[in-house]
């Protein structure tokens, strides 16, 4: 593959805002985004260590914040929710212009949007399971309210993520259409069987056909909140004998389980190891998910730039 520019995105915003905390958030119905309202300090102090570790992007803490989730779990309205989600791009920007007083470079900004499954906070990103009761139009009013703050709060660009299955992510790739100047990228939570979605659809065909679905508009197509040892085997034949390869980005977790009784396992995997063999098969975004923290970016980033220097010496 010709040479490319590889682009680093932040890691696992939950989990690196704990150590800004007094109390996790992991339990909470709103998760890491109920922050945006008690503890906003800690919110941009979690987004300047990611600027500082070197990466090229962060998301916002948006991924479970959504108009329908304040107004239930915050018992505010409407208004002060589609505010608190714009307060959320505010927050990335204030910790970029710190970071800048320092000598810092400034990252893009991508504005989360996570599954319909996590307002659920019922784990079904991981299984799709609601895609048997939920339809288009649901799904569109809660994605719509939120993608249009985020735009409107000036996001550099939108990272559609977790998404267990091809219904959703086509109803968020035809919302993104309004705003045909705005980026994005698409990744897909995955079952442990190396080849499905979430929901079960065939992830190759799904990622493939979302990405032709907008290309002018999607920047990469890939998965995130999974163990390392899976990727291989759902991306490595989307660019197979293809001319013109398709960006795929990647941000893999710890490799960890969780039990909701006993907490996570801490059997880590070496997310680095995986690294140079991601890249070989055409990622250009990589990044890291639950229990992935800054100090684990560098290691990232090590590694890539690593390959990159090899790519330039062959």
């Amino acid at each position: 593959m010709s040479r490319r520019r590889i682009q680093i995105l932040d890691g696992s915003y939950g989990f690196q805002l704990n150590k800004h905390l007094e109390k996790p958030l992991d339990h909470d119905p709103l998760w890491s985004s109920k922050a945006l309202i008690t503890n906003p300090d800690a919110v941009i102090k979690t987004h300047m260590d990611y600027i500082q570790a070197g990466v090229d992007i962060i998301e916002t803490n948006t991924y479970q914040a959504s108009v329908m989730g304040f107004m239930k779990h915050l018992g505010i309205s409407r208004e002060e929710s589609i505010s608190l989600i714009e307060k959320a791009v505010e927050y990335a920007k204030i910790a970029i212009s710190n970071c800048e007083k320092i000598g810092m470079k400034r990252p893009l900004v991508a504005g989360s949007v996570g599954p319909y499954g996590a307002y659920l906070h019922d784990g079904s990103e991981y299984t799709g399971s609601y895609m048997d009761f939920t339809t288009d139009r649901q799904l569109r009013e809660y994605h719509e309210s939120r993608i249009d703050a985020l735009v409107r709060a000036g996001v550099d660009l939108l990272a559609i993520e977790t998404i267990p299955s091809k219904k959703e992510a086509s109803v968020l790739v035809d919302i993104v259409k309004k705003y045909p100047e705005v980026k994005v990228w698409v990744s897909f939570s995955c079952k442990m069987d190396g080849f499905s979605t979430a929901s079960g659809d065939n992830f190759e065909t799904t990622a493939v056909e979302i990405y032709k679905s907008n290309p002018s508009q999607i920047i990469a197509v890939g998965v995130n909140c999974l163990a390392p040892h899976i990727v291989e085997s759902l991306i490595r034949n989307i660019n197979a004998d293809r001319d013109e390869p398709i960006p795929l980005i990647v941000y893999a977790n710890s490799g960890e389980n969780y039990n909701p009784t006993s907490g996570w396992d801490n059997n880590c995997e070496k997310l680095e190891e995986y690294i140079p063999t991601w890249l070989n098969l055409g990622v250009t975004i990589i990044g890291g998910c639950c229990r992935v923290c800054s100090d684990y970016i560098e290691k990232i980033k090590e590694e890539v730039v690593r390959w990159e220097e090899q790519q330039d010496s062959s």
